[in-house]
C-alpha cells in the first residue's frame, strides 16, 4: 500500500528543515522520536539549574569600589567596577520563564506550520547562542548582556524547544498520549540534574585566581548542548496522514472527555474550556514553583539543629559553621525534590492514560490540599521523613501537571493544533513564575516583619494559602466540560489543512510499515545517548542527598 506522503523522488526543492522532509517512511521506528525530544529538553532544562552560577558571579571581581554599596539595579546593568548581587542575576531566572511562555504563545502556530525540526533548530540556535552571548557578558562584566543573551534570546529558545515535540509525540502515540508527552517533558525537569553538577565540574576546572571560570563553562556547555539539540532536531519525524499504530484502531470513546475531532487554533482561546485549563495549570504551577523557590531555606529554618543531630537548637542559635552544614544538607533536599519532579512527569502522565486527564488533576488538587494542610503539623512533629515525603509527592504532582497538560488539551481540542494551543496555554506558566514566588516571599517577609522567628510557624500561613490556591484549581477543573459541536472544524477543513502539508488527503489509513521495531538496536542506542547522562545526574543527586537522613 502506498504511503500518503513525500517519496524519495519528490524531495527535490524541499529544504533540509522543511516539514515535508521529515515525513516518516516505511521502516521508521516511532520509539526514536521520544529520545530526540529528550535530547532537546535535557539541554534547555538547565534553565532550572542556572542558580549554580549566581554565587561565583557575585564574587567575580577581586575588589570593588566603595560606592557599590548603594548600587541600583539600573546601575548594576552597566557597571564594570562592582560585583553583581545575586538578586540582580536572579532576574535572568524570571526572564527564562516569562519569555518561555510568551515565545511559545507567539510562535506556537508557526511551529505547527513548519514542523518540529525547524523549531528545534531555531531553539538550539537561540538557547546555545544566548548562552554564548551571556559568556561575552561575563567576560566584559556587562550584566545587560547576560540578561539579553541568557534571559531574552535563551528564553525564546526555551519556549520553542519546550513545545517542539508536543504535537509530534501526541500524533505518534495516539494510544499512549500521556506517557509519550511525559517521556519528553520529564527531560525538562531533569536537565538541571545533569547541567548543575556538570557546570560545577567545569567551573572547578577553569577557575583561576582572577576568574571563577564561568564564561569558559558557558562556552563549553553551549557547544555541547548545540550538538545534542541538533541531534534531537534532526531526529524528529512526523507520521504521514492516515497513519496509526500497527493493530490499533481508535477506541469507541469510553469518556466524552476525549474527542477525535479538531478545534482550530483561532478558536481555541475563545472557549471557556481553554481558560479553565489555563487556570488549572497556573494554580498548580504557582503552588509548586513557590515550594521550589523556598525549599532550601524552609528545611533549614524548620528543622535547624535537628539536621545535624542537635534537636531543639533553633535556626537563630546556630553559628556560621553549623549553618553551612545544614545548607549543604538542604541542597540534598532540593535535589530529592528534583527527582520527584522528574519521576512525577512520567508517572502521572502515564497514569492519566488510565485515570483520564481530568481525574488526574483531581488527584493533584485533592492530594495537594491535604499535604499542604498537613505540612505545618508534620513540621511541628519534627518528622523529617514524613515532611520530605509530603513535599516529594507535591513536587511529583507539580511535574506531573506539566506532563499531563498536553494530553489534556489533545483530549479536549484534538491533535491538529495541540502544539500551538499548548504554546498559548504556557502563558499560565509565565504568570505562575511571577505570582507563585511573589506570593510566597511576600507572606514570609510579612511574617518576619510581624516578629515571627524562623521555624515552623514562619511557614504555617504560607502552606494554608497554597492549599487555598489548589482549592480554586480544583473548582476550575470541575468545570471543564466537553466542547460543543460548533467549535470543531469540519472534515473538509481538516483535509484541506493536511493537504497543505503535502501529507495527504482522506486516503487510506494504517501503519504503512511505519512505527514498528520497539527497542531495536538503533532505538536502544538513541535511548542510551540521552539515558546515560540522565542516570549520571540521578546518581549525583542521590549521592548529595544521603546527608539528609545520615
Amino acid at each position: 500500500m502506498a504511503v500518503a506522503g513525500v517519496s524519495g523522488g519528490d524531495l527535490a526543492g524541499i529544504g533540509l528543515l522543511d516539514r515535508e522532509r521529515i515525513i516518516a517512511r516505511p521502516g521508521f521506528n516511532r520509539w526514536l522520536v521520544p529520545p530526540a525530544a529528550l535530547a532537546i529538553h535535557l539541554c534547555i532544562g538547565m534553565a532550572y539549574g542556572f542558580s549554580v552560577f549566581w554565587l561565583p558571579l557575585s564574587k567575580a571581581l577581586p575588589t570593588t569600589d566603595p560606592s557599590c554599596s548603594s548600587l541600583t539595579l539600573a546601575g548594576a546593568l552597566f557597571t564594570t567596577a562592582c560585583n553583581w548581587r545575586v538578586a540582580d542575576l536572579g532576574w535572568i531566572y524570571t526572564l527564562f520563564f516569562v519569555l518561555l511562555g510568551c515565545s511559545a504563545a507567539i510562535w506556537g502556530g508557526w511551529l505547527e506550520r513548519v514542523g518540529p525540526r525547524k523549531a528545534g533548530f531555531v531553539s538550539a540556535c537561540c538557547w546555545c547562542g544566548g548562552i554564548l552571548v551571556a559568556s561575552v557578558g561575563v567576560m566584559t562584566h556587562q550584566l545587560w548582556l547576560m540578561w539579553l543573551g541568557a534571559g531574552v534570546i535563551g528564553g525564546i529558545g526555551l519556549g520553542l524547544g519546550y513545545i517542539s515535540p508536543v504535537s509530534t509525540l501526541v500524533k505518534w502515540f495516539p494510544d499512549r498520549r500521556g506517557m509519550a508527552t511525559g517521556m519528553a517533558i520529564m527531560g525538562f525537569g531533569g536537565g538541571a540534574m545533569i547541567g548543575a553538577p556538570l557546570a560545577n565540574l567545569l567551573m572547578t576546572s577553569f577557575k583561576t585566581d582572577v576568574s571563577p571560570g564561568v564564561w569558559q563553562t558557558f562556552v563549553v556547555m553551549a557547544l555541547v548542548y548545540f550538538v545534542f539539540m541538533m541531534g534531537g532536531a534532526f531526529g524528529y519525524r512526523i507520521p504521514p496522514a492516515g497513519w496509526r499504530p500497527d493493530g490499533w484502531t481508535p477506541p469507541v470513546a469510553k469518556s466524552n472527555m476525549i474527542t477525535h475531532r479538531h478545534v482550530h487554533l483561532r478558536d481555541a482561546h475563545k472557549t471557556p474550556q481553554f481558560w479553565l485549563i489555563w487556570a488549572v495549570l497556573c494554580l498548580n504551577v504557582s503552588a509548586g514553583i513557590g515550594v521550589i523557590g523556598m525549599a532550601s531555606p524552609m528545611l533549614q529554618e524548620i528543622f535547624a539543629g535537628s539536621l545535624i543531630g542537635q534537636p531543639g537548637v533553633a535556626f537563630a542559635q546556630l553559628d556560621a559553621g553549623q549553618k553551612a552544614q545544614i545548607a549543604a544538607i538542604a541542597a540534598g533536599f532540593t535535589g530529592l525534590l528534583s527527582l520527584f519532579n522528574i519521576g512525577g512527569r512520567f508517572f502521572w502522565a502515564s497514569m492519566s492514560d488510565k485515570l483520564g486527564r481530568k481525574n488526574t488533576y483531581f488527584c493533584f488538587f485533592i492530594l495537594g490540599i491535604v499535604l499542604y494542610a498537613l505540612a505545618p503539623t508534620l513540621a511541628l512533629m519534627g518528622s523529617k521523613a514524613l515532611f520530605v515525603l509530603a513535599f516529594g509527592i507535591i513536587l511529583s504532582m507539580y511535574g506531573g501537571g506539566f506532563a499531563t497538560i498536553p494530553a489534556y488539551l489533545a483530549d479536549i481540542f484534538g491533535t491538529q493544533f495541540v502544539g500551538a494551543i499548548h504554546g498559548r496555554l504556557l502563558t499560565a506558566w509565565a504568570t505562575a513564575g511571577i505570582a507563585g514566588p511573589f506570593v510566597v516571599n511576600y507572606i514570609r517577609e510579612a511574617q518576619i516583619a510581624a516578629g515571627v522567628a524562623p521555624g515552623p510557624a514562619l511557614y504555617t500561613s504560607t502552606m494554608y494559602i497554597l492549599a487555598g490556591m489548589l482549592a480554586v484549581g480544583l473548582i476550575a477543573n470541575a468545570f471543564v466540560k466537553p466542547l460543543s459541536d460548533k467549535w470543531f472544524m469540519s472534515d473538509a477543513e481538516v483535509a484541506a489543512l493536511q493537504a497543505k502539508t503535502a501529507a495527504a488527503n482522506a486516503g487510506p489509513t494504517g501503519s504503512f510499515g511505519i512505527g514498528k521495531g520497539g527497542l531495536d538496536a538503533k532505538a536502544a542506542l538513541a535511548w542510551a545517548v540521552v539515558g546515560l547522562p540522565l542516570l549520571w545526574g540521578v546518581w549525583v543527586t542521590l549521592k548529595s542527598s544521603f546527608a539528609l537522613f545520615g
